[in-house]
């Protein structure tokens, strides 16, 4: 029965771990930092322009993007005056309008900065015309890790067997088409690897720094509050040394008259 029970566990844990790791291709490290403001910035840009027509990411708000990617909506505590506050407050909030939002409601009213981050489709519409709407990225770094999502970006090669045309490295027969074709161009694909036949508007080494981006805006979509949750975490830790040192000097004082 035991070893039943380990057996059922592991057919269970065996997919989620190919799902991880990409069915066993090897994943060359994505190196993102979330912190990094810049990044941030570049990875929703290319994400909005070249994603957004798909996927959405429904869990996030435009304004709490801008605020945690530096470019607070609302006026910030940062020394300023109230009207020079106020103003950089409005300069954001038109780069941001301007630059990464170019959605609509079900109006067809522009999406606003307190808007939920949406695909362009309409849910019923992308079912219609795919069979399935394409799914929300919102959890995909928590559900795949940002590795596998650079690794995912980088491997779309030639195949003329696919209905899209394309196949994928980390996804074997991926559904996708590559979006992202224009900016690193054409690969093919035999038992030496990829190897780029066509070139796109980018060098790898742009095109790599690009993926990175939207692989690092994608991880912070994941869990904005890692944002600050290690901080927290010193704050946590230092309250628990603190405490344990309270309690050992009350165990003293209660003990003391039996020791």
């Amino acid at each position: 029965m035991r070893k039943q029970v380990i057996a059922f566990a592991a057919t269970l844990l065996l997919p989620m771990s190919l799902m991880a790791s990409g069915g066993g291709a090897h994943l060359e490290p994505a190196n993102i930092d979330v912190h990094d403001h810049k990044s941030l910035q570049n990875g929703a840009k290319y994400f909005v322009n070249y994603c957004m027509g798909c996927h959405g990411v429904k869990a996030s708000r435009y304004n709490r993007l801008a605020t945690d990617m530096g470019l607070p909506v609302v006026p910030a505590k940062t020394g300023k005056s109230g009207k020079e506050a106020d103003m950089i407050a409005d300069a954001n909030a038109k780069l941001v309008t301007e630059n990464l939002i170019f959605t609509t409601d079900e109006d067809g009213k522009p999406s606003s900065l307190g808007s939920l981050m949406l695909s362009s489709i309409p849910e019923k519409d992308a079912a219609r015309w795919f069979g399935a709407p394409p799914p929300d990225l919102s959890v995909v770094s928590r559900l795949r890790g940002s590795d596998w999502i650079y690794n995912y970006l980088k491997g779309f090669y030639l195949d003329s067997e696919r209905p899209t045309g394309v196949n994928n490295t980390v996804f074997p027969n991926v559904g996708m088409p590559h979006v992202l074709w224009e900016l690193q161009g054409w690969q093919a694909h035999d038992e030496h690897g990829l190897k780029l036949v066509s070139a796109g508007k980018m060098s790898p080494e742009e095109y790599d720094v690009v993926v990175r981006d939207i692989t690092n805006f994608l991880t912070y979509v994941g869990e904005p509050a890692q944002l600050v949750r290690k901080k927290y975490g010193v704050f946590a830790m230092i309250l628990l040394v603190v405490f344990i040192g309270i309690a050992y000097l009350l165990k003293k004082e209660f003990w003391k008259d039996i020791h």
